[in-house]
């Protein structure tokens, strides 16, 4: 299903032992645009420290009961590699982050999730990358400091982003909400980040090579709206194809 990050937060975190917190945010790579953690409010627990969830530990989003189970324990957390609260994401982290859970390199391999196109489970056969493929650099970034970046059609500013919508399969991002109200009184589009030109980060900048009328006369978003036949036409719309259309069939998974 899709969800947007900011009716995410605050979603109450269950580990297999019991809940450990809520969710405050999310980081994102910039080549994939896909989450790449969950980030815990832990309260008093484990105070002084960020505590990052893989989406490889995410087992399901329960929008009802507005929370999201964990198949990890609170021992196996607390005992993860601990990064502090005022530094950032490290590869140093990541790799004994990743090899304390041993988890699949999301960034060794051509994929969005390295070797494999998908969130393989644990259980399944987990492979390095095949002979000849290579790592990708890659940027983190958090979702509450993107919000906000200009967005820059061809002719023009037009917009900000308000929001992410995110695909709870893949924990790909498929949508930026743009809010338009500046220039389209209470209107808000979505632009996925495949018809994204270029970004300067720097800038707090987003440019994408359509024109602001094309933009404008995009099917308007809601949160109600969006439904699979809504994302068909806004492909139509832009004449793009559907991601759905050239991915891999999910693979179920049960906590």
């Amino acid at each position: 299903m899709l969800y947007k990050a900011e009716a995410l937060k605050g979603y109450t975190l269950h580990s297999l032992d019991g809940e450990i917190g809520k969710v405050k945010g999310f980081y994102f790579d910039d080549q994939h645009w896909t989450i790449r953690y969950l980030v815990a409010d832990t309260g008093n627990w484990l105070t002084g420290r960020q505590v990052l969830i893989s989406p490889h530990a995410l087992a399901a989003v329960m929008a009802q009961e507005q929370q999201i189970a964990i198949d990890l324990t609170k021992k196996q957390i607390e005992d993860s590699p601990p990064l502090e609260s005022d530094k950032p994401v490290s590869r140093q982290f990541e790799e004994a982050y990743y090899g304390y859970y041993g988890f699949p390199m999301y960034w060794n391999g051509p994929f969005m999730w390295g070797p494999y196109p998908y969130i393989a489970r644990e259980g399944e056969e987990w492979r390095g990358p095949a002979q000849g493929e290579k790592a990708w650099d890659y940027h983190l970034r958090s979702t509450h400091d993107v919000r906000g970046h200009r967005i820059h059609a061809v002719d023009g500013e037009i917009g900000h982003v308000e929001d992410f919508v995110i695909d709870d399969e893949t924990w790909a991002i498929r949508y930026l909400i743009i809010d338009t109200r500046n220039w389209w009184p209470g209107k808000r589009v979505l632009v996925s980040p495949q018809w994204i030109e270029r970004i300067s980060w720097s800038e707090s900048k987003v440019f994408i090579n359509l024109s602001s009328e094309t933009i404008r006369q995009s099917p308007e978003y809601s949160e109600e709206s969006l439904t699979r036949e809504y994302e068909t036409r806004l492909h139509q719309h832009y004449n793009r194809q559907g991601y759905w259309t050239n991915e891999p069939a999910p693979k179920e998974h049960s906590r």
